[in-house]
């Protein structure tokens, strides 16, 4: 199909950044707050509009901060508060709000978004751009996937994701395994930051290559620090998700969805601005 690429949205980021620029005064009828809500699906709207959007899937958080990783290290994202309430309560209609809009939306537990986005990219194999603006997506971008940080109108293809990151996509997870990641809480190895690690992916192609015993002083010893940070980079490829092309093809909203999901939102001014099917 010419022209025709699968949108993946990683909601979370944007469901956050929705949360913290807007008042907790958008209220629902109910007196719930909305303001995540709100600038999620502005968000969703603008996106659909600008990027001319042929297929569409929306891929959530199942928890937070919780996933499989913890199994492998406990200390996983262990350093970020717990999210607000009032963020926590949005989450569910941040969903609904997406499938209101005619959005096939993905959650699946004790996996994180990133997980599903890079599953259906593996399932899928058709040209995809990935809409996030996490570094980890970049170890999916090929010739014909693409990560879009829609907020900074910045996209990478495999020369910009080596222009930034001076590795290529294929090294990503194996970059914040040497660096690790302050933002997760990744360890990596102690004394190698972006710089030194690049460097010695350069030389050696991927963690599991490394002549640790060639390294002098404490990066000699990081061999098993970057082995543990790398499952923990790593996207997962087996996520419980199933879609195909056909399931994912954006036909606009079903109009009785978007008056049922505007009235609880107390919004009379959002049908105007959601695409409706044929």
């Amino acid at each position: 199909m010419e022209g025709m690429a699968v949108h993946l949205i990683d909601a979370s980021p944007y469901i956050f950044r929705a949360f913290h620029t807007l008042p907790e005064t958008i209220r629902d009828p109910e007196g719930r707050p909305t303001n995540a809500v709100h600038g999620f699906l502005d968000f969703l709207l603008r996106l659909i509009r600008e990027e001319e959007i042929t297929h569409l899937a929306v891929c959530f958080d199942f928890d937070l901060v919780k996933s499989f990783r913890q199994a492998i290290f406990p200390e996983y994202k262990a350093n970020r508060p717990a999210p607000p309430a009032p963020l926590l309560s949005q989450l569910g209609p941040c969903r609904e709000a997406a499938e209101a809009i005619g959005a096939r939306t993905f959650i699946a537990d004790g996996y994180e978004a990133d997980d599903l986005i890079a599953t259906l990219v593996r399932k899928l194999a058709a040209p995809a751009v990935i809409v996030s603006g996490d570094k980890d997506l970049a170890q999916l971008v090929t010739a014909d996937v693409s990560l879009l940080d829609f907020a900074r109108e910045e996209r990478y293809g495999p020369r910009e994701v080596m222009d930034r990151f001076g590795v290529r996509p294929d090294q990503i997870a194996d970059l914040l395994a040497l660096a690790g990641d302050a933002v997760d809480n990744i360890p990596g190895v102690r004394g190698v930051g972006r710089k030194t690690a690049a460097k010695l992916l350069r030389q050696y192609g991927h963690v599991e290559g490394i002549d640790w015993g060639g390294l002098r002083g404490t990066v000699a010893g990081g061999r098993d620090a970057a082995l543990l940070s790398k499952r923990l980079t790593l996207l997962a490829l087996d996520a419980p998700v199933e879609a195909t092309l056909d399931d994912l093809r954006y036909l606009g909203a079903d109009p009785a969805a978007v008056d049922a999901f505007c009235e609880r939102l107390g919004s009379e001014r959002l049908r105007a601005r959601i695409p409706l099917r044929p």
